[in-house]
């Protein structure tokens, strides 16, 4: 679920995009936490294509885990000589 906030932490995205930018994960699997986190107050599909995007509230949560992220770029290996975590894209 951390995953779906990050990469709609800078904007809507449709099924497909997000579905990419998390490395082709399942479906169904990506369905099911989009659900959750419908549930939750957390995301909203929106528009007439149907973009997922943070709530208010979902926004301040990636907000409030901005230090972890963070904090995790120092621990986590890279594997791509770049310093960057191989599942956080570029920002």
């Amino acid at each position: 679920m951390l995953r779906v906030i990050w990469e709609l932490e800078p904007g809507a995205l449709g099924f497909l995009d997000l579905r990419r930018r998390m490395g082709n994960c399942s479906s169904s699997m990506l369905s099911d936490r989009l659900q959750q986190l419908q549930s939750a107050g957390l995301t909203r599909k929106n528009g007439p294509r149907g973009a997922y995007e943070l709530t208010t509230e979902g926004a301040l949560l990636a907000e409030a885990l901005q230090p972890l992220w963070d904090w995790s770029e120092q621990w986590t290996p890279t594997g791509d000589g770049n310093g960057r975590i191989p599942w956080r894209p570029a920002r």
